[in-house]
């Protein structure tokens, strides 16, 4: 069977391709500088579609005082004995605490402060450096020395005061002008610091309710507003709010965010409901330990509060310490130092008693050398305290089905929200005239005509809502199956009905799938193996039962999601053997089912589901005469807290052109949370590029009909705005020094789209509790005022509330008018080979980041201590090389395999 991705098109049809040209030797190219490219501005505006009525949690703000200036001052906090002091909780007491006692040296100004060493007022302070003393009373615990005999101990509530040095020196004046010139078009700089400060404002005056900051979020202490999702943690729905210069004026983006916390209550039953057990005897402590270090506890004897730092080396009943009494007499006493377990301590000398955890480890809540132990059963966890390890599959699943909100509920969520909480009825905000409408912000919105598709016989297919099938239809360019074996590492699946149900779907798409050559079951005893080693034993069943390679291997794996078979079995078959592979878990076998199954397959064998009309009769709109290239690219990191896993970088490129729906990737490791992408060009000692670009350029020459790209359009997932100035000054240059080396003097026209799905702005039909529709395109009013962007909902939300994708176009030399850009993106998110739905963002970039997410895997169960000796990045604090993946086998490299 050919390889579809050497195709070429003609009169419609699909054609085989004449032999690839010889790519031409390298060349020395000139060293060439690049210009250095700025963000660009807004052409104009879109025309086509239907036009809609929109709302958007967007609240206007007007400001009366424009030329207001804030003026910030460093903190500086030092403690008696002149050691600095750090930490969001003592800073902002400290703070509160000088504005009750200063005021009047401060000269009455209001202030905003953001927690950590900045302070901002409207207006200078009397002096540009101010020193003061402030005292903090503190609850503590002292202990006292009971009756003569010292039968008795007895603790009380004292105060003790703390004593610290405050520092305010002047730093920068930071003037409000920049808003309002940004708002009227103008391109200014420093605007980001203007409405860094109207965000602290707004988070100061969370932090004095109380609320649990998470950068731009804030989340009040409500049992209302928590949810469960096991394991100890639940979800906190809270408020995210950041100032935005829009086209329609300054607003407040206020929408619904969930952050994760630590079950508040008694510690045990965080304990027992984390590690998924019935009762405390099945506890592990170490993996307690682990868990609870750094935690916050209220112990109910002495309702005060205190900080874990490790547990007890023996139970409460078995755990002794130093206690001093006083023997004798009032005239003869003497102090005497005599040991004695926590249990005994807390039932006879505190009157406390110890009923269900004597037998269980105590809380350390002291210091390293000094501890303090506290039994299990007097501790509680403090409310909104952060959970930020990784969720598990099932707690993800079950905080996505509990969080989401249908549109109306969200908008009254949010409204009712911005009534209650009064945001603008602030001092500092009062000061510069600033109020907030109360109101979501009016928008018109356009619909875009939905893309016509191409399947089987060429016949059309017009999607509805967003959506297609393939009832009653064949894939457009089936692949056949002829040598295939199903693996089976699951003991619930029945392989047999398993494939012949497969046989018989295929053939109604047009797949032709003969019997599989072995069917080959997990040996019982390996279950108990590592995840490599089971891995290993397969494939020495595949060697040992097949006389050559299969062209195909389906792997049914024993669980759904996060499998540990899936790392080691992805990297065997697609670095070492080469094979073209797809992991399935069913739990339940229908029609649908297979069919998604057989899209997949189909792509990774070369096939085509499907083609946009306009694509298959090559009239895509300056790309049909162009030869252009279509980049995504994206960056996937390590979970969180893990600072040693190597971020993975995956570019992928369209090939054959002048479709537009397919793909190849090129993936690397680079320092663990960096997220510019370090080896687009990577020039070696020996005059060649072990660059990504390259590979994908040479790719792109060898299925396009010897042809090099004059055009190239990028786009870039994972960046924020703070970032779009180094995608411009480093990813773009280097990924024009890759075509230069390979000998170009005439570099492509570049169209570079940041794409963004991690922002807080939802649409909402007006007068209609339905999601917008697919196709939604908003590029007036909550936009940009100057720089060129615009929002675009392409699916259909069915469940919750739909989040646009936001598009930030920085460079356009291709001289797309707004029209045929924002039609090539909504086309764009119709040729998804994976699934039959439009999806939320270009396919180029869903499959970047699957190909990271997939290939990270391969790192999964390695040893980065043992495969980190060859080349690669380092980390730049701790100099740790960085591993490079294995290539992936020749057979698969220029294949879908993410797919």
């Amino acid at each position: 069977m050919e390889d579809v991705a050497s195709a070429g098109i003609a009169d419609g049809e699909l054609q085989p391709a004449p032999p690839s040209p010889t790519i031409p030797p390298k060349l020395k190219p000139e060293v060439v500088t690049p210009s250095k490219y700025s963000i660009m501005s807004r052409r104009g505006t879109g025309t086509t579609g239907k036009e809609i009525n929109l709302l958007a949690n967007h609240f206007k703000v007007s400001v009366n005082v424009p030329d207001a200036v804030f003026y910030q001052y460093s903190v500086s906090i030092t403690s008696e004995d002149k050691k600095v002091v750090e930490g969001k909780g003592i800073g902002r007491k400290l703070i509160d605490r000088l504005y009750q006692t200063y005021s009047s040296e401060l000269g009455g100004k209001k202030f905003a402060y953001d927690g950590e060493k900045a302070l901002y007022t409207v207006g200078p302070l009397p002096q540009n450096k101010l020193e003061f003393t402030v005292v903090l009373e503190e609850t503590f615990a002292k202990h006292e020395n009971g009756s003569t005999n010292g039968t008795e101990k007895r603790s009380r509530r004292s105060f003790r005061s703390r004593t610290f040095n405050l520092e305010i020196s002047y730093a920068a004046k930071i003037p409000l002008k920049p808003i309002s010139l940004v708002l009227e078009g103008a391109d200014v700089e420093n605007t980001q610091d203007s409405l860094r400060v109207l965000d602290i404002i707004l988070r100061q005056q969370a932090a004095n309710r109380g609320c649990l900051l998470v950068r731009q979020s804030f989340f009040h202490d409500d049992s209302r507003n928590f949810t469960d999702v096991g394991g100890g943690v639940k979800g906190v729905r809270g408020f995210h709010s950041s100032f935005r210069p829009t086209q329609g004026g300054l607003s407040l983006n206020m929408d619904v965010s969930t952050t994760m916390i630590l079950t508040p209550g008694p510690v045990i039953d965080f304990l027992l409901a984390n590690q998924d057990v019935r009762e405390p005897r099945y506890i592990d402590w170490v993996k307690a330990k682990r868990m609870l270090k750094n935690m916050r506890i209220n112990a109910r004897h002495r309702n005060m509060e205190f900080k874990i730092i490790g547990l007890s080396e023996k139970p409460c009943n078995q755990q002794y310490f130093p206690m001093k009494l006083k023997i004798g007499d009032n005239g003869t006493s003497e102090d005497q130092t005599v040991e004695i377990t926590v249990y005994e301590y807390f039932t006879k000398h505190c009157g406390v008693e110890i009923t269900s955890s004597q037998y269980m480890p105590c809380l350390d809540v002291g210091k390293p050398k000094r501890p303090n132990y506290l039994p299990l059963e007097l501790c509680s966890l403090v409310s909104l305290q952060r959970y930020t390890k990784a969720l598990s599959s099932k707690q993800r699943a079950s905080l996505v089905e509990k969080s989401r909100q249908k549109p109306q509920e969200r908008i009254r969520t949010v409204t009712d929200a911005m009534k209650k909480y009064q945001y603008d009825d602030d001092p500092v905000l009062a000061t510069c005239g600033i109020s907030i409408n109360k109101e979501l912000t009016q928008v018109k919105g356009r619909v875009l005509e939905t893309p016509k598709l191409k399947v089987g016989n060429s016949d059309d297919c017009i999607p509805r809502n967003g959506r297609w099938n393939f009832n009653n239809k064949t894939l457009l360019n089936p692949t056949r199956i002829d040598r295939w074996i199903v693996v089976n590492f699951s003991a619930r699946c029945d392989t047999s009905h398993l494939s012949r149900e497969l046989i018989n779907c295929g053939r109604k798409k047009g797949i032709i799938i003969e019997r599989p050559f072995t069917l080959i079951e997990e040996d019982p005893q390996c279950r108990r193996l590592t995840p490599v080693a089971r891995v290993d034993k397969m494939f020495e069943q595949i060697l040992a039962k097949l006389p050559g390679e299969p062209q195909f291997i389906l792997c049914v794996l024993p669980e759904k999601k996060n499998s540990d078979i899936y790392g080691p079995w992805k990297k065997q078959s697609l670095t070492e053997f080469g094979i073209a592979t797809q992991c399935i878990s069913p739990t339940k076998i229908s029609d649908q089912y297979l069919t998604n199954v057989l899209l997949k397959i189909n792509t990774k064998l070369g096939g085509i589901n499907s083609l946009l009309a306009i694509e298959h009769s090559s009239r895509v709109p300056l790309v049909k005469d162009t030869p252009t290239m279509i980049l995504g690219m994206d960056v996937s990191h390590g979970s969180p807290g893990r600072s040693d896993i190597p971020s993975v970088a995956a570019v992928v490129s369209s090939r054959s052109w002048p479709l537009i729906s397919r793909y190849r990737a090129a993936v690397r490791t680079q320092s663990p949370k960096m997220e510019m992408i370090d080896a687009l060009y990577k020039p070696l000692e020996n005059g060649t590029d072990a660059g990504i670009i390259r590979e994908l350029l040479v790719d792109f020459y060898k299925t396009s009909n010897g042809r090099k790209p004059t055009q190239i359009i990028v786009f870039r997932d994972g960046v924020s705005e703070s970032q779009f100035n180094q995608v411009l000054n480093i990813e773009l240059d280097q990924i024009i020094k890759a075509y230069q080396h390979l000998g170009e003097v005439n570099v492509p026209k570049f169209t570079l789209i940041i794409a963004q799905k991690n922002h807080h702005t939802k649409l909402f039909q007006q007068g209609s509790p339905d999601n917008v529709p697919a196709g939604t395109v908003v590029d007036t009013e909550i936009v940009h005022p100057r720089n060129y962007d615009f929002y675009m909902c392409a699916q259909a939300g069915m469940i919750g509330t739909s989040r646009p994708a936001h598009y930030h176009v920085l460079v356009d030399e291709i001289g797309f008018s707004p029209d045929d850009l924002q039609n090539l993106i909504h086309s764009l998110s119709y040729v998804y080979q994976r699934s039959t739905t439009a999806i939320s963002i270009v396919a180029p970039i869903c499959y970047a980041h699957l190909a990271a997410a997939q290939v990270g895997q391969f790192m999964k169960f390695e040893d980065l201590s043992e495969t980190s000796s060859g080349k690669g990045s380092v980390t730049s604090s701790e100099s740790v090389p960085v591993p490079e993946l294995p290539k992936l086998h020749e057979n698969v490299q220029g294949s879908m395999f993410f797919c």
